[in-house]
């Protein structure tokens, strides 16, 4: 077993590693989008699915709350928490509806949508990634695989490099990390 562990803890270094590797510039795109948005006044909509959307509900957190410094709260919204929401729209129109529902009734152009999906094929997330162009929001995609339909719909995409979800995820949750870091630092008093 100890063996298996020590692969499976280097493919995830292996991963994150190609995912610095591609993904340095977008995410830098994808941080300027943010701090411009948030400046002009935007919000932030973050939204996935299972693991993507505990992961959403964290880059709101750290952007609400704090990620490594003190500062002013910033806008953010991850729209996988009410779930009365969340289930009165699946009941009453369709589980692809529960985030451009929300997002339909909260977001104005000017804000941003964040979709998280590790293999870029979730129905509720292409649907609120359409929305939200078609509404004039700007997009960030983290998706995996080959992009899939939400990389199309991305004005920046982090597509991680890789086809296993687990270490999808992983790369997911360092190059978040990194990006509310860099969203933070723009907020703080210099």
């Amino acid at each position: 077993m100890i063996p298996d562990i020590h692969q499976e803890l280097l493919d995830s270094a292996a991963t994150i590693r190609a995912a610095a590797d591609a993904l340095a510039g977008p995410l830098a795109r994808a941080v300027e989008l943010v701090v411009a948005a948030l400046r002009g006044g935007g919000r932030v909509f973050t939204f996935g699915n299972g693991g993507s959307a505990v992961d959403a509900q964290h880059i709101a957190g750290e952007l609400v709350g704090r990620f490594l410094a003190e500062r002013k709260a910033l806008a953010a919204e991850a729209l996988t928490a009410d779930i009365a929401t969340i289930t009165s729209v699946a009941n009453d129109y369709s589980y692809d509806l529960i985030f451009a529902r929300q997002l339909e009734g909260k977001a104005s152009a000017g804000d941003v949508a964040i979709g998280l999906s590790t293999s870029g094929k979730s129905r509720n997330v292409v649907a609120a990634l359409k929305l939200a162009r078609d509404m004039g929001l700007k997009t960030v995609a983290f998706t995996g695989r080959d992009g899939g339909p939400c990389g199309a719909l991305a004005d920046v995409l982090l597509n991680v490099p890789a086809d296993l979800t687990p270490r999808i995820q992983e790369a997911h949750v360092a190059l978040y990390h990194v990006f509310c870091r860099h969203v933070e630092n723009a907020f703080l008093s210099k």
